[in-house]
């Protein structure tokens, strides 16, 4: 299964890298399509923290930067879950700032899509349990050896209370 999940993070990251690079370079499309959604959010944003930018160049680029290096991350198979889920919250204003109404309903299905892979690499522990399991087994572990320690101390002090017994009843 590990040659699937490495093909498969690579295509589901080349998008990301891709599409990161290209707004890099020149962010004035995507910083257009981003105004209205900043024009919105722009005072609250600002409001919230006056150190996040509300310029649509600075953002786009801040969020190409962010692209590029969970892409790569993803694809070479560095932080995958991390990088997964940075991505993925990264779709969410884009995904609003295209909205299916008044957009194109099929790149909206597309980018849904997307955040359906990137939910799943999130998610995937690549066949290891999880953290949540390793913990309650090793809760599970330290409880059985802790009785078999009790049982051993007990087993242990009974010997050596019938040693101390019988070396009362021995002439000396």
């Amino acid at each position: 299964m590990k040659p699937v999940r490495t093909a498969a993070r690579v295509m589901l990251a080349s998008v990301f890298v891709t599409g990161g690079v290209r707004a890099l370079l020149d962010p004035g499309p995507r910083a257009e399509a981003a105004r209205p959604l900043l024009d919105r959010a722009g005072p609250w944003l600002a409001k919230t923290d006056p150190r996040i930018p509300t310029d649509p160049r600075t953002l786009v680029r801040a969020k190409a930067a962010v692209d590029v290096v969970a892409g790569l991350a993803l694809a070479t198979g560095r932080l995958t879950r991390p990088a997964a889920a940075a991505l993925a919250a990264g779709m969410i204003p884009a995904a609003v700032a295209d909205n299916p109404i008044r957009g194109d309903r099929q790149r909206f299905l597309t980018d849904l899509g997307l955040l359906g892979g990137l939910l799943l690499a999130a998610a995937d522990t690549e066949g290891r349990p999880g953290l949540r399991y390793r913990t309650s087994h090793a809760v599970d572990r330290s409880q059985r050896s802790v009785r078999r320690a009790v049982k051993s101390a007990k087993r242990d002090a009974k010997i050596a209370a019938m040693s101390a017994a019988a070396a009362r009843r021995l002439p000396g």
